[in-house]
């Protein structure tokens, strides 16, 4: 056997390794994010029962914001800690890797702790700036027509987050510990671990949730519940990041990744390596989490802010769920096709993929969108009502569930066009349009939450997706010798009118439904929700079906393959 045929052998078993290698990590990636999936929604569940839109979850919203946007910055997946570990680990022999990490967390620890002291101390001037409208004076209450009871909740609510502030605050360590862990695992090939990790975090909640059914008496006041309740909340989810983070250990010391061990060889060229990685990958990443803090700042000012924002993150849990599993379906098998076709020679193949990405798009998002705003009462009600939980919360839920659901297309299409440049190998141009929608956010949540409230929010985020989407396009017209956007609107104004007779099939069998069945009973409300939404999603295959559209067929092959798989 010759040289090149023995080189040709060999490799066939390695390639044949990494692609089942990769397959077996998406598996385990998928099962793991659903598994998480499935114990967030149960946990919301639980919070909705425990204390409905009342001033716990509502204070909990803005106490979380800040620990929270360090825990999803810097310990998420994917976020600057674990992408730099990995990206400099995964390069270094693994007898090398201990004294980096132990370097890195040392140093990491060592900066976070200090964070850490000064936000417990300074707690309340940070509300402040999380939340402005939380500290209204009685004057300026009365000044805006709120009444003492909802200038009561108002205050409740402030003292609530403050305390669960004080107690969230050493997540900002956790945060550096657990992205570090994420990054050393992944760097050694261990995915289970850190992709199932989050669901720690939703039992610890849960967990804390059932004590405090079991242990609080009957006879404590509301005013009690809420201030025992939030604080059970507030320790329960930094229990979560706890574990988050000592589940990590035992894998790390086992494969001989670094320990608790202090070093200070701040020298080691990996160890800077890593911070030039972190610096930037840290600035870019908190661009995405300002207009979160954004949309609170302003609905702090909103009468009865508790309410508002528990109903958003409600809402947000119920959108984001579908959203999560579709784009993984749309997203992952594009960016490696989008970057196969960046050179100019194959950009009119480049164009017809990008038609097809916003086409699949259009096709999940615009009828789920559709059924979302008919159905959106029913869907809250089964979701969430019962205990604490009222109609009249499932009601404001459903506002806000309505906004979110006029913007899922562009949410998701806007994903679609950034994975474009990402394949151009153009960042800077995704991240130019997210630092000017920072000031147009804050712009549009000043000129909608007045008028609509909770929904207005939404409907600014809304809005600065559809002006993401419209600037991208603009820019992919110009770099690519132009886009045939005429042509491509002929389909999508098609989906747009199936999804709406859709939705209005969809509406009409929910009431038809109500008429004869009346609209109380969990099972009943189940009942309108599958029939109506099987009954306006028939509607819109018999009208895409007449479209004739390849991109239906492929997406229907994508949900079926992802179901077997």
């Amino acid at each position: 056997m010759s040289e090149s045929n023995k080189a040709a052998d060999s490799n066939k078993p390695s390639g044949g390794k990494k692609a089942r290698s990769l397959m077996n990590i998406a598996g385990i990636v998928a099962v793991a994010t659903l598994l998480s999936k499935v114990f967030g929604l149960v946990r919301q569940q639980g919070i909705a029962a425990a204390f409905g839109t009342g001033p716990a979850y509502g204070a909990y919203n803005f106490a979380y914001v800040i620990p929270g946007f360090l825990l999803i910055l810097l310990g998420g997946i994917n976020g600057p800690f674990h992408s730099a570990m990995v990206s400099v680990l995964s390069k270094r022999k693994q007898e090398e890797v201990a004294p980096i990490v132990e370097t890195i967390t040392t140093l990491v620890v060592g900066v976070l702790l200090v964070v850490t002291i000064a936000l417990i101390v300074f707690a309340d001037p940070m509300m402040r700036l999380v939340a402005p409208g939380l500290y209204i004076t009685p004057a300026e209450a009365q000044a805006q027509g709120m009444s003492a009871a909802t200038y009561a909740v108002l205050e409740q609510t402030r003292s609530i987050a403050i305390d669960q502030f004080r107690i969230m605050a050493p997540m900002a360590v956790l945060a550096g510990l657990i992205g570090i862990g994420f990054g050393v695992l992944n760097a050694s090939d261990q995915y289970w671990l850190p992709s199932i990790s989050p669901l720690f975090s939703s039992i610890t909640v849960l967990i804390g949730l059932i004590g405090l059914a079991f242990t609080l008496g009957e006879k404590m006041t509301q005013p009690e519940y809420a201030a025992i309740g939030g604080a059970v909340l507030a320790w329960s989810t930094l229990a979560g990041a706890v574990l988050q983070w000592l589940i990590q250990l035992p894998a790390q010391w086992k494969s001989k990744l670094g320990g608790l061990r202090l070093r200070f060889e701040f020298h080691r060229p990996e160890v800077k390596e890593v911070m030039q990685i972190m610096g930037p990958a840290t600035f870019s990443s908190g661009m995405l989490q300002i207009n979160v803090w954004t949309d609170l700042f302003f609905a702090s000012f909103i009468p009865n802010a508790a309410a508002a924002v528990s109903a958003m993150g409600y809402a947000g849990l119920l959108i984001q769920t579908p959203i999560g599993v579709l784009s993984n379906v749309i997203l992952v098998p594009l960016l490696p096709v989008f970057s196969r076709l960046a050179a100019p020679e194959h950009w009119d193949e480049l164009k017809a993929r990008i038609r097809q990405g916003l086409l699949m798009t259009a096709i999940t998002m615009l009828p789920l969108s559709a059924l979302t705003i008919a159905l959106a009462v029913p869907i809250c009600r089964v979701v969430y009502e019962r205990f604490a939980f009222s109609e009249e919360d499932a009601i404001l839920t459903a506002s806000v569930l309505i906004a979110y659901a006029v913007g899922m297309f562009v949410y998701l299409g806007r994903d679609v066009l950034v994975r474009v440049f990402y394949a151009l190998e153009d960042a800077n141009t995704p991240f130019r349009i997210s630092i000017v929608n920072i000031f147009i956010n804050a712009v549009l949540d000043f000129l909608l939450v007045k008028p609509f409230g909770a929904p207005g929010i939404i409907l600014a985020t809304v809005g600065v997706n559809l002006i993401s989407m419209i600037a991208m396009m603009v820019v992919l017209n110009r770099r690519l010798n132009g886009l045939p956007i005429a042509e491509w609107s002929k389909p999508f104004i098609g989906l747009t009118i199936g999804s709406v007779i859709a939705g209005l099939v969809a509406w009409g069998t929910r009431y038809g439904l109500e008429q004869f069945f009346g609209n109380e009973g969990f099972l009943i409300l189940l009942l309108q929700v599958c029939l109506a939404g099987l009954a306006g999603l028939i509607a819109f295959g018999l009208f895409a079906a007449q479209m004739r559209l390849p991109e239906v067929n492929q997406v229907v092959e994508r949900l079926m393959r992802r179901r077997r798989g």
